[in-house]
């Protein structure tokens, strides 16, 4: 038997569907899914995988988020809600959610752009994503606001036909500069 993958904008989710996705989400992360992490994984593109039978396997999510680089605003497609059932993890589900979202990007977006946790980060590396090596900031009401805990974990993906954002020269340590949310803002 062969999972099914079915990608669907938000607004095309069912109140039953998106409940779905939710508890799948709270489940995946022990309940460590905040309010916050659920609305940051709304109003964009969702990638789930179902078994046969109609369960749910696996989600993630491509919202836009606007990133600022070296004087330029980038379009990128920032991933967000991705998790597997922990019974059915290491199993290519992951990576058939990536690679439906990374069609997403390829087509409407500069670059990639996510956070990734120790566990994920090794998903991700294998798809090509790389983790930005200089400072992460946001744009904060306040003003700008550097993310040292976001340093090392925030991974980009060149989108087809766009090079990465790189440093303007050797030794520069540019940031990136992402727009605020609510929440966790990486």
């Amino acid at each position: 038997m062969t999972e099914i993958l079915r990608t669907a904008h938000t607004f095309e989710l069912s109140r039953a569907e998106l409940a779905e996705i939710r508890a799948l989400l709270d489940a995946a992360f022990d309940g460590g899914f905040s309010d916050e992490d659920w609305d940051h994984g709304l109003g964009g593109v969702h990638a789930l995988v179902r078994d046969p039978d109609g369960t749910l396997l696996a989600h993630g999510s491509v919202v836009q988020r606007r990133m600022l680089h070296d004087g330029r605003s980038y379009r990128v497609g920032y991933v967000e809600a991705v998790g597997v059932r922990a019974d059915r993890r290491r199993r290519g589900l992951g990576d058939r959610v990536m690679e439906a979202l990374e069609r997403v990007i390829d087509g409407a977006y500069d670059a990639g752009a996510l956070s990734a946790s120790e566990d994920g980060a090794r998903l991700y590396r294998a798809r090509g994503w790389r983790p930005w090596p200089h400072r992460i900031e946001v744009l904060a009401p306040g003003g700008v606001v550097r993310l040292p805990d976001e340093e090392g974990s925030t991974y980009l993906r060149a989108a087809a036909g766009w090079p990465l954002p790189g440093p303007a020269s050797p030794g520069d340590d540019t940031a990136l500069v992402f727009d605020w949310r609510d929440g966790d803002v990486m």
